[in-house]
């Protein structure tokens, strides 16, 4: 660790110049934030290499060196993360912390009676941006036939989460397992289908994942008129070369990790950087991760989404979380007093 401290010198003369941010900010100390000295370091500090050599920026290629020879220990890697990183609180706490996981799903890759609803690829002509058919029109057959589907699963609602989650892992009859990835949206803005109900008279505790399939189920007409009221579809593409033992692929184009990873809006966190999440509810935790996803209704500095893994009881544990709590950046040294000066 002794380069880390040659190194932050360095750091600090090499400020970039940063822009201030739209909402408020506030450099806080480690010892403000609630259960640091008992989290196990290391386990962010492998997250954290995953995608390290992605970041870009003056403030990040330095620490991005570092990261590879900091040593393994929880110890050594609390002391990279304090060194090099200052925490940053960004809005105004209560966060919202939903999860997602990895689906594992029955399929079919050809259609049968049992299994006759189909994970569509992006439409060729679909460019990046582009508003396309919305959901509605799509479930109604506007790209039946074209020979876009990759694979058919048994449940409609299914195939919906899935759509949500943006990956899973599909066994097929002979035992062959197919993982699918996000590969593209319609571009149509995601709405929740919770709040549509709660819109329609349910109340906050009838929301969950689990009760909406429930509901959906239980009233296949309504079911599917509110599945509709979503207008964003997401494509997939099959992750033929990923391999069994890795994490679904996040948006920085590398598998994230069960716990470790955390899905959040780029506008406001930067893809790659460590967050502190204080997570109160049932089952609070307090855990250093990685920003490393995205999500079409994660917006905003003090909202984010855990991913929990792969599997039927991650899904059960992820579909139950909405919790409040608070969310802290972890930005370079340099990057993070540049908001302060600027503010």
């Amino acid at each position: 660790m002794a380069r880390l401290r040659d190194a932050l010198h360095g750091l600090l003369l090499g400020a970039a110049l940063m822009s201030a941010p739209a909402i408020p900010a506030q450099v806080l100390s480690f010892q403000d934030l609630d259960g640091w000295a008992q989290d196990d370091h290391s386990q962010a500090l492998a997250t954290f290499r995953i995608t390290c050599p992605l970041l870009q920026g003056p403030d990040w290629r330095p620490i991005c060196n570092l990261a590879a020879d900091a040593g393994t220990s929880p110890a050594a890697a609390r002391q990279f993360f304090e060194l090099l990183f200052r925490p940053v609180l960004v809005g105004t706490p209560p966060a919202l912390f939903t999860g997602y996981y990895e689906p594992e799903l029955k399929g079919s890759l050809t259609r049968t009676p049992r299994y006759a609803y189909p994970l569509y690829r992006k439409p060729p002509e679909l460019a990046e941006g582009q508003v396309f058919h919305d959901r509605a029109a799509i479930e109604a057959g506007g790209l039946r036939g074209r020979g876009l589907e990759i694979v058919w699963l048994d449940d409609p609602v299914e195939v919906y989460f899935l759509q949500v989650q943006g990956s899973g892992r599909i066994r097929l009859p002979d035992g062959r397992v197919m993982r699918v990835g996000y590969a593209g949206k319609n571009g149509h803005p995601y709405r929740s289908i919770g709040q549509e109900l709660i819109r329609r008279g349910a109340s906050m505790a009838d929301v969950s994942a689990q009760d909406i399939k429930a509901w959906v189920r239980a009233n296949p007409g309504p079911g599917r008129q509110l599945l509709n009221s979503n207008p964003s579809f997401v494509f997939f593409r099959v992750l033929d070369q990923l391999p069994a033992e890795s994490g679904p692929i996040g948006a920085m184009g590398r598998s994230i990790t069960s716990l470790r990873s955390v899905a959040i809006d780029p506008d406001q966190i930067p893809l790659g950087a460590p967050v502190w999440i204080e997570k109160d509810g049932r089952q609070p935790f307090r855990r250093l991760m990685i920003a490393q996803d995205t999500g079409g209704a994660i917006k905003g500095a003090q909202r984010a989404d855990i991913f929990y893994g792969t599997g039927f009881d991650a899904g059960e544990a992820a579909g139950r979380i909405k919790d409040g709590g608070r969310l802290i950046q972890l930005l370079p040294i340099d990057r993070a007093y540049a908001m302060m000066s600027d503010g």
